[in-house]
């Protein structure tokens, strides 16, 4: 998956999950829970909804690794959908 791809579908399934936050006003260093004020319901909600449009399943061992916009893209930028 490509940054572009990647960063696409965080903004998509980020408006489902939260859909005031604007696209256009996200930066890589805005935290998930704290900055975009997703709980923890929606954090996870967040990361079903990316497992289902994109096919990556993001473990709970690499939370830290994506609590941030930019650390969610990178994430997916740098993992592979499963070979079907």
């Amino acid at each position: 998956m490509t940054p572009v791809d990647a960063r696409s579908a965080v903004v998509t399934a980020l408006r489902q999950i939260a859909p005031e936050i604007e696209p256009q006003s996200l930066e890589d260093s805005d935290r998930l829970r704290q900055d975009l004020d997703l709980d923890s319901l929606d954090f996870l909600r967040l990361i079903e909804q990316i497992a289902a449009t994109t096919g990556i399943d993001i473990p709970e061992r690499d939370y830290p690794e994506v609590a941030t916009v930019g650390g969610l893209v990178g994430y997916l930028a740098a993992h592979r959908q499963p070979e079907g």
